[in-house]
């Protein structure tokens, strides 16, 4: 009993340690960051306010996890011992419960003994008072009578002793063993209720903790989610092609190489693939009908999906908008979708048209809920004109007349886009809602450790958006070239930003208004801000250099070297800035990307 009420002790001491050195985060705060960005129309604000609070709720996110693996690990390396404590309060209770039968039945005997007990006293006395030795020796004939009378007698007289000593002990044993029993249940009564106290003590807090990290993702994703949102439309003002039929190319500047006009270093940051990375990749399907895929084969990679099935091929569509109203058959409206090239059809890429009228088929049923609804006419949907196609795509709707891709009984929402670089998302790793029938996945014909193999073995590869620094000015012959001093500009403002978040509103692009209402920081100011902090600004960036995941598709750091030393960021971190901060358009669009110097 006292080796369990010590390991109790223990129990009760860590929770009390636990609780002391690892606090967790205010709730109080955390709801309120999430609460103040999630109010904020201004978009831009919205994002820079959006970075700052979603970093706080991630730090106070890991500190709660990092506060309750050690609680999750106390539970079970102590449920072992709180299973045996428990166990062996079970044993000592049944051994109590024996215990105490035997008392009873020790005091059920005990009663029985009574008469012999009150024999054994009056015969001990009749023969200790009564039995004179000299009446004994008068008594016998001879000597050796009287020795045998009062061996006799001793010995009877002892017999009764022990009866009377054997009787009181039993007596005595009863008392004590009650009273043993007695105390024994008290200290267990103790014992289950601080047990079963401390448990659920254990317990509410790594509950209270689970639940509160639950809140901070809920709110993390909330903010994400609209993050996605503006960035998305910022991303539009830059028309990013992002459907395969559309003319043009990025405003790539390495191959060839183009040349901006300014002296010295130049820096172009380059995004591998174009929004919206999920579901189909138009050009990767085109690559693989060139590798030998047919359409089956071609839609597996892309989508997850329980069968191709026929489905009715009189269901109406209505398509609305942009100055389109227009309603038919299923197939005819098919027919009428403009989203890849008519000339794959030549070049062996027939099984490509294939798999992208199924996907076309089974979208439009998805969005319009088997032609329930309206649909729109552009490439926020799917690219539609009235007169029919014709062609090849003709010839690849009519090949595949009425199969849709079935999940769960349901055409699944089949997105698809142009270009995707080399690697597919799901919906909910791009801020939309989480869909069972889309995927990650690197798109390539083999292993990918570098820029190099990924360029090489990529199925989209030969999209002219494979690889694109996007945006462009025209005093700089059209291009997205950088100058050394402007990549400097950026990287100051991310110092600024991480040594001092009250700057953020500071810090926005100089050639356009400040969308917070205040004034910009020039790049001077800013250099000027980090000294008064205590930071050496750069005013010359020499070399960058990134690393990636290859496995996920993800730019994880930038380290960029200068006159100031060397500094690294995260990869997503510096495209948050370096989209706030880089003049005109010129943006990175997505999670992959690499930086090349001229």
């Amino acid at each position: 009993m006292k080796k369990l009420i010590f390991l109790l002790s223990l129990f009760t001491l860590a929770v009390i340690i636990t609780a002391m050195f690892f606090p967790l985060p205010s709730k109080a705060q955390s709801a309120q960051c999430s609460l103040n960005v999630l109010n904020n129309e201004n978009d831009s604000q919205f994002l820079i306010d959006g970075k700052s609070c979603l970093d706080n709720l991630t730090q106070a996110l890991n500190m709660s996890e990092n506060a309750t693996k050690p609680l999750e690990s106390q539970i079970q390396s102590m449920q072992t011992q709180i299973d045996q404590i428990k166990e062996r309060v079970t044993q000592i209770q049944q051994n109590l419960i024996i215990k105490k039968n035997q008392i009873n039945q020790g005091y059920k005997d005990l009663n029985k003994q009574e008469i012999v007990l009150a024999a054994a006293i009056r015969d001990f006395y009749v023969k200790s008072y009564s039995d004179s030795p000299l009446l004994i020796f008068l008594s016998g004939n001879s000597a050796s009578q009287v020795t045998q009378i009062l061996a006799y007698q001793k010995a009877a007289t002892n017999e009764d002793k022990a009866i009377i000593t054997n009787i009181a002990l039993s007596i005595q044993d009863l008392q004590t063993k009650s009273k043993e029993l007695q105390n024994e249940q008290t200290r267990l009564s103790a014992l289950t209720t601080s047990l079963n106290s401390q448990s659920a003590k254990l317990d509410k807090i790594v509950q209270g903790a689970k639940a509160y990290q639950a809140s901070l993702n809920n709110q993390i994703s909330a903010i994400s989610a609209r993050q996605q949102q503006i960035l998305a439309s910022r991303l539009a003002a830059l028309n990013i092609p992002l459907y395969a039929n559309t003319a043009g190319s990025c405003s790539s500047d390495i191959n060839p190489y183009k040349d901006p006009g300014f002296s010295g270093t130049k820096f172009g940051f380059f995004t591998y693939g174009v929004p919206n990375r999920v579901g189909l990749s138009q050009y990767g399907a085109f690559g693989r009908a060139k590798a030998g895929q047919n359409d089956t084969q071609i839609l597996s990679a892309y989508y997850n999906y329980d069968s191709i099935s026929n489905v009715n091929q009189n269901i109406q569509i209505h398509v609305q908008g942009n100055g389109i109203d227009w309603t038919g058959s299923l197939e005819d409206y098919v027919k009428r979708i403009y989203e890849v090239p008519n000339s794959w059809g030549d070049q062996g890429g027939m099984e490509a048209l294939k798999a992208q009228a199924i996907a076309a088929r089974s979208y439009v049923l998805a969005y319009t809920n088997n032609g329930q609804n309206p649909i729109c006419p552009t490439d926020q949907c799917q690219v539609f004109q009235t007169n029919p196609k014709g062609g090849n795509w003709d010839q690849a709707v009519n090949q595949t007349a009425g199969q849709v891709m079935i999940q769960g009984g349901n055409p699944i929402k089949a997105w698809f886009s142009s270009t995707h670089g080399g690697y597919e998302f799901s919906s909910a790793d791009v801020g939309w809602s989480p869909t069972p029938w889309t995927k990650e996945m690197r798109d390539t014909s083999g292993n990918v450790s570098s820029f190099a193999d990924l360029q090489s073995t990529a199925y989209d590869k030969d999209s002219p958006w494979f690889y694109c620094d996007w945006g462009s000015r025209s005093q700089y012959n059209g291009t997205a070239w950088l100058t050394s001093s402007e990549v400097a500009d950026i990287v100051n403002v991310l110092l600024l930003a991480q040594k001092d978040p009250s700057t953020e509103n500071h810090l926005y692009q100089t050639d356009k208004p400040n969308p917070a209402g205040t004034d910009t920081w020039s790049a001077d100011q800013v250099k000027q801000e980090l000294q008064n902090r205590g930071v050496t600004p750069f005013n010359s960036i020499s070399s960058i250099s990134v690393s990636a995941d290859f496995g996920s598709g993800r730019t994880t750091s930038v380290n960029v070297t200068g006159d100031a030393g060397s500094q690294s960021f995260s990869g997503s971190n510096f495209e948050t800035y370096f989209d706030l901060r880089a003049p005109a358009n010129i943006q990175i669009v997505g999670p992959l990307y690499n930086v090349e110097t001229r």
